[in-house]
C-alpha cells in the first residue's frame, strides 16, 4: 500500500474529518475503497458496541447482547478491548475514563483475582474452574486496564505458591495433557497473569517462574513431528483443531516473551491444515460445518505472528487472504459480529448469551481481534488499512515485534 500520509492525517481520514480525500493525488482507487471500507465498517462495530452499554451506571457498563438485560464485567472488558482496537478510547473525557476504571477495580478480590457476582456460582462459573473461572476473567480485565491506562491496584496474591518452581512444576504436570484444549487454557491464563505481575506490578519474583514455566512446557508434553501439544488424533479434524486450539494458548506466552516457539515450522503446517473449504475459516467440526469465533483467532493469530519467520510465507499470506473475507462475513446489519452463523451461542452464562446468528460483545471483540491480526499480517488488504491499536499487555490483545 503507497499511502503518503502521516499517521494522524491517517486517522483523520479514517474519521472522517480529513475533506476531499477523494482528489488527493498520492491515493490509488483501491487505497480510497479500503480506507473508505475501513471507516464504515469501524463506525458500525463502535456503533453496536455503544449499543450496549448503559446509561443509568457507572460509564463503562456493558451489556452482552440485545437479549441480554444486565450489565457484566466480562462485557465492560470485551467493550474496552475493542474500542482500543479501533482507537476509541481517545474519545474518552477524563471522568468517563477514572469511572470506567474505578468500575474495574472494584471488582478484585483481596487475593487478586477479579470476580463478577453476578456470573460466578452459576454454569461454566459455578466452582470457578481454572480455565474459565476467575483466573479467565481476570486476564481480561487487566487487560481492559491497561487498554485504559490503568494496573489493577492489588497485587495477586494468589500468586504466592506459584514462585516456587516446585510447585508450579508440579502443578505443570497434574494438568490433564490429553485435553490440550482446556489446558490451554488453564495454563494461559497462569502464565498471562505471572507475566502481568512482572511487567506491570513489578513483582521479582514472578520473572523466574514465567522462565521455568516456558522451558517446562518447551520441554513436555511437545510432540517435535507437530509441534503440538497433548495427545489428541490430528488425522481427524476435531483431533487437530483441539490440538491448535491448545497450542495457540501456549504459544502466547512466548510469543509475549518473544522466545522463539519450539518446532513451528511444523506447528505452522497443522495450523495451515484448519483452513476448511466451508466458510475458508478454520473450523475443523468442533463447533459444527461452520467456523466460530475461537476456532478462527486460535490460527490467525499464529499464522500471523510467525509469517515473517517461516518457510511457508505464500502459503500462509494466501490462506489469510482467504480467511479475511470469511472473518467480515460474521459481521450483522447492527454492526456487531457472531460467533457462529447458524448456531445460538452462550458463553457458559444466561447473562452472556445472543440468540441465533445474533451478535454478541465477546464474538465482537474476538473477530474484530482476528481482524486487527489479519490487517497487521496483510498491510496490503482492505484490513490492513487501518492503523489497529494493541495494548502490548500480557494475555491475546499484543503484537510485539
Amino acid at each position: 500500500m503507497n499511502i503518503q500520509l502521516s499517521r494522524s492525517e491517517f486517522l483523520q481520514v479514517l474519521l472522517g474529518t480529513v475533506t476531499g480525500i477523494s482528489s488527493a493525488a498520492n491515493f490509488q482507487p483501491t487505497e480510497l475503497l479500503s480506507i473508505q471500507f475501513m471507516k464504515e465498517r469501524r463506525a458500525a462495530t463502535l456503533k453496536y458496541v455503544d449499543s450496549m452499554r448503559s446509561i443509568n451506571e457507572p460509564y463503562g457498563c456493558y451489556r452482552y447482547s440485545s437479549e441480554v438485560t444486565e450489565t457484566t464485567l466480562y462485557s465492560s472488558t470485551y467493550a474496552a478491548m475493542t474500542r482500543s482496537l479501533y482507537r476509541d478510547l481517545d474519545t474518552l473525557t477524563l471522568g468517563q475514563r477514572q469511572e470506567w476504571i474505578a468500575y474495574f477495580q472494584s471488582h478484585q478480590d483481596e487475593d487478586g483475582l477479579f470476580r463478577d457476582p453476578k456470573i460466578f456460582g452459576q454454569g461454566w462459573y459455578k466452582n470457578d474452574p481454572e480455565w474459565c473461572g476467575r483466573r479467565h476473567l481476570s486476564c481480561h480485565v487487566v487487560t481492559a486496564l491497561t487498554c485504559l491506562g490503568a494496573v489493577a491496584l492489588k497485587p495477586m496474591a494468589w500468586l504466592e505458591p506459584f514462585y516456587e518452581p516446585s510447585h508450579l512444576i508440579s502443578w505443570l504436570e497434574k494438568r490433564d495433557w490429553n485435553k490440550v484444549d482446556f489446558v490451554g487454557n488453564e495454563v494461559l491464563n497462569l502464565g498471562t497473569l505471572l507475566q502481568y505481575a512482572r511487567d506491570f506490578q513489578k513483582e521479582t519474583r514472578a520473572a523466574e517462574a514465567v522462565r521455568v514455566l516456558i522451558e517446562w512446557l518447551a520441554q513436555h508434553h511437545l510432540a517435535p513431528e507437530s509441534g503440538l501439544w497433548g495427545t489428541y488424533d490430528l488425522g481427524t479434524g476435531t483431533g487437530l483443531s483441539r490440538g491448535v486450539m491448545g497450542a495457540y494458548h501456549l504459544w502466547l506466552l512466548f510469543f509475549y516473551d518473544r522466545v522463539i516457539v519450539p518446532q513451528f515450522e511444523s506447528a505452522v503446517e497443522q495450523v495451515l491444515r484448519t483452513q476448511n473449504e466451508t466458510d475458508r475459516g478454520f473450523g475443523q467440526g468442533v463447533h459444527g460445518p461452520r467456523s466460530s469465533a475461537c476456532e478462527d483467532i486460535d490460527s490467525i493469530d499464529p499464522l500471523a505472528r510467525l509469517l515473517s519467520a517461516s518457510h511457508r510465507k505464500i502459503d500462509i499470506r494466501n490462506a489469510l487472504l482467504r480467511a479475511e473475507d470469511h472473518v467480515w462475513a460474521q459481521q450483522n446489519e447492527d454492526g456487531g459480529f457472531t460467533w457462529i452463523r447458524g448456531t445460538k451461542f452462550v458463553y457458559g452464562h444466561p447473562l452472556l448469551s445472543a440468540p441465533m446468528d445474533g451478535s454478541g460483545m465477546f464474538p465482537t471483540w474476538f473477530r474484530t481481534l482476528s481482524l486487527a491480526y489479519l490487517g497487521k499480517a496483510l498491510p496490503e488488504s482492505r484490513t490492513g488499512a487501518f492503523d489497529w491499536h494493541f495494548a502490548n499487555c500480557p494475555g491475546i490483545q499484543f503484537f510485539l515485534p
